[in-house]
């Protein structure tokens, strides 16, 4: 199987402000248990107010002015910026101590802004979850998923054997005017699929533009990403609320977050970046609802013979 593709992202980090680590520290720790790495982004985030890494954590708050995690520029509401679900296959990974892969698909692979959207990200992931190693690798997934895609994801899927796919999915269905139906059916489909490998999924919703706002199919294929993503239980960056967000401060509108042809500028990739990081660290923190205890089952009453005496 190819490997995934390390990212060196010390560029760009020093551009956004991250601190650059000479070397990156080796985690140990008990097998079994949550690498130390993680548990000292608990402590952190506990003591930084970090949203959502209380165990009622399914509706998140919005970032605190000192919140290390989000650049003043980039900063939403968390309630129009992602919602959590479990990562298991990342947990496993981080508890057996050992780099997290990730496949990251959509957008553009090619030069050009978008190229550097994967060291960014690591950027990102580095800053939200320290001393976590991460390989990235992306690829771009051009075409509607509809009408074939999902079987070009599932290659690069077998090829890259990731614990977790960040999914940017949906902008190119909706200008396209893609069947809803058939873009959440196959959508569905493909994530399920991904999921029954024992591999996370995240999903990324479409871009928001203002000159697609009031599309009615546009917004049919935002919906149909958030209810596949609630369907399968998988976290969500809703994308197209943070950029509608942003976009609503500046008198650029989208302006400043977009370039041509619907695909970030620079400074929206950092902040999708920090937006995708995020939503993994709090779905990291996330506590499983306890179950309730079972009930003892009846005991057969005694028999006459098995009566106590007296």
């Amino acid at each position: 199987m190819a490997q995934p593709q390390q990212i060196v992202a010390t560029a760009d980090m020093m551009r956004a402000g991250y601190p650059v680590r000479p070397s990156r520290a080796v985690r140990t720790g008990a097998a079994g248990g949550l690498a130390p790495a993680l548990a000292t982004w608990i402590l952190t985030a506990s003591l930084c107010g970090i949203p959502g890494v209380s165990a009622a954590a399914e509706q998140p708050t919005i970032p605190a002015p000192g919140d290390p995690t989000l650049s003043l520029e980039c900063r939403v509401p968390g309630a129009q910026l992602y919602t959590v679900a479990q990562l298991g296959a990342v947990k496993a990974a981080l508890a057996e101590n050992r780099p997290l892969k990730i496949l990251a698909i959509g957008g553009s692979a090619a030069p050009g802004a978008s190229a550097s959207y994967p060291a960014k990200l690591e950027a990102a992931l580095e800053h939200a979850l320290p001393k976590v190693d991460v390989t990235i690798d992306h690829r771009g997934l051009p075409g509607e998923i509809a009408s074939g895609a999902a079987e070009r994801l599932r290659t690069m899927v077998a090829e890259a054997e990731p614990d977790l796919v960040v999914w940017q999915v949906g902008t190119h269905d909706a200008i396209a005017r893609v069947d809803v139906d058939a873009f959440a059916s196959a959508l569905a489909e493909a994530v399920g699929w991904i999921r029954s490998h024992e591999i996370d999924v995240v999903l990324v919703d479409p871009i928001y533009t203002a000159s697609m706002a009031a599309d009615v199919d546009y917004n049919r294929i935002v919906e149909a990403v958030r209810t596949v993503a609630t369907q399968q239980g998988v976290p969500l960056v809703r994308r197209y609320e943070a950029l509608h967000y942003l976009s609503s401060r500046t008198d650029k509108g989208e302006g400043h977050m977009l370039g041509r042809q619907f695909r970030l500028n620079d400074l929206g990739l950092r902040c999708m970046a920090e937006h995708v990081a995020l939503t993994i660290a709090t779905s990291l923190m996330r506590t499983e609802t306890p179950k309730e205890p079972k009930a003892a089952p009846a005991q057969p009453p005694l028999t006459e013979p098995q009566r106590a005496p007296g």
